[in-house]
């Protein structure tokens, strides 16, 4: 089994261009020391160059070479059998058929000089040929598309992340605490071993780029959650800040590289993302329904005339600047980031601050189209009160049965992620309505209750045909309610219908 694991990912390896073929004893010799054996025999008795030759990439799948390899490991005692720990190690297997990092910037480099895209073509490919991206597990996440008034709305429920399982959680609580790297974004990830609490990163590999005259990184996102999701962040671990800076650096990578958006998260907790310590950006080769969303009032801002302005169709607060000057978009941001911060309606419960603690910021989104500079700034509010604890502007309490987490970037534009839990309980549900059964009689679905009752009625035949697509639909849609109450105002289209 050894000897057959690894010969195939030598092929592998050779096939997806990780190593060439003057490479492959010297692979070979490194992972016979990884599985701790001393010799190699080749019991098919063909030549791996040749064999290279004659089989395709379609008869390599990595999931099960890797794991292969990882069953014989786990006989030999050389992992447990646990997620954690064999995501460590398989890391590991990788981390050897993967070049240093200096050969995948200079080839990033070359691949650049022809064009950005081919550029990102190149290290997308890598990213997923080095199982940095594990294709197999985000396979597994549920993913439709909800119409709405706003457009098609995106919805997914993310099962490729896995959780970890009792036997890990045991060794974190108990092992030594590090602060090495300090976060999941830092430079120093790249060919870390990892641990129980921490991914191994043996496999990953990081571009270097410059904006508004700083050290940045590039990679993707290893739980790509849209086409080419990718990462942004600050050589140095520094907490995330809104400021004119940020829009500087945000239209300095769209210059980079035109063919993708790249946006921040908030810079205040419960309306920004999951990681404020360190500043990034994300961004990626997709268009979100946000970006796809019209602008529905136009109006000229004092003193930046030269400026198209407007407020675009969306559920949230969005403001679309746009120009094929950028230092006038930096100005005209910063301005409405200024005016925005000290800004308060209480009336609409929005306060600039209480108890000096401020509450307004904005999410920035920016790219470039038809080729001018365009800068969407989604305004943002942190209050909470004793009605709303988890944020006024943050999805309701009636809707935490769907979503409770925070409202992030990739939300803001239009695409849910969905905890794991909800494939199971959507499935389940969907049994207790075709057997008409009362949700309420059940622990774990109680909670949708109130919710499956508000809309079940409006379907005239459910069965095991359409059960799964109408429960989908529903999910949609509170996603759009979710989106409501994320923003500060309602959209201009309801409050124009409205004094009409």
């Amino acid at each position: 089994m050894i000897y057959k694991g690894i010969k195939r990912l030598v092929i592998y390896a050779l096939k997806t261009g990780l190593i060439e073929a003057d490479d492959i004893d010297y692979t070979i010799n490194r992972l016979l020391e990884l599985f701790q054996v001393e010799d190699y025999q080749d019991l098919e008795g063909e030549d791996i160059l040749v064999q290279a030759e004659l089989i395709s990439e379609e008869d390599l799948q990595l999931e099960d070479i890797l794991s292969s390899l990882l069953e014989y490991a786990q006989g030999a005692g050389l992992v447990e059998d646990s997620i954690v720990y064999k995501d460590l190690f398989d890391t590991r297997v990788m981390g050897i058929i993967t070049p240093r990092p200096s050969e995948i910037i200079a080839k990033f480099k070359k691949e650049y000089a022809k064009s950005p895209r081919e550029a990102t073509d190149f290290y997308y490919n890598f990213s997923q040929a080095t199982d940095y991206i594990r294709r197999y597990r985000i396979k597994k996440d549920v993913k439709w598309v909800t119409k709405t008034q706003y457009g098609d709305l995106d919805i997914t429920i993310n099962l490729s992340k896995p959780e970890k399982d009792p036997k890990a959680i045991a060794a974190a609580k108990h092992a030594k605490q590090s602060g090495y790297p300090k976060c999941l974004l830092c430079k120093e990830n790249v060919g870390y071993a990892g641990r129980v609490d921490h991914p191994a990163r043996q496999n990953h590999r990081v571009i270097p780029i410059t904006i508004h005259g700083q050290d940045w990184g590039f990679q993707y996102s290893p739980y790509v959650y849209y086409n080419e999701h990718c990462i942004v962040f600050n050589n140095e671990h520094i907490p995330m800040k809104i400021e004119k800076a940020t829009f500087r650096k945000l239209l300095d990578f769209v210059a980079l590289f035109p063919h993708y958006f790249v946006g921040s998260n908030a810079d205040l907790p419960i309306v920004g993302g999951s990681i404020l310590s360190h500043d990034h950006f994300q961004g990626g080769n997709y268009e979100f329904a946000m970006a796809k969303a019209k602008v529905e009032f136009e109006f000229k801002i004092p003193g930046y005339e030269d400026v198209e302005a407007g407020i675009v169709a969306w559920p949230m607060s969005v403001l679309r600047i746009r120009s094929k000057e950028d230092k006038r978009l930096v100005e005209l941001a910063d301005h409405i980031l200024q005016k925005w911060r000290g800004y308060s309606d209480e009336a609409a419960d929005i306060y600039s601050e209480t108890n000096q603690e401020p509450h307004n910021t904005i999410t920035p989104i920016a790219r470039m189209r038809d080729g001018s500079y365009e800068l969407d700034l989604v305004l943002r509010n942190n209050l909470s009160t004793k009605e709303h604890p988890l944020g006024v502007f943050h999805p309701h309490a009636e809707l935490h049965h769907i979503k409770k987490e925070n409202i992030g970037l990739i939300e803001v534009m239009g695409l849910a992620v969905l905890p794991a839990r909800l494939k199971d309980e959507m499935e389940l549900l969907g049994q207790y309505i075709l057997e008409n059964k009362n949700p309420r009689s059940n622990e774990v679905l109680e909670k949708h209750a109130d919710w499956l009752e508000g809309f079940l009625g409006n379907y005239s035949e459910v069965s095991s045909d359409n059960v799964n697509e109408i429960l989908q639909e529903e999910v949609g849609k509170v996603f759009l309610q979710v989106l409501t109450h994320a923003g500060v105002y309602k959209s201009y289209r309801t409050r124009k219908a409205q004094n009409e």
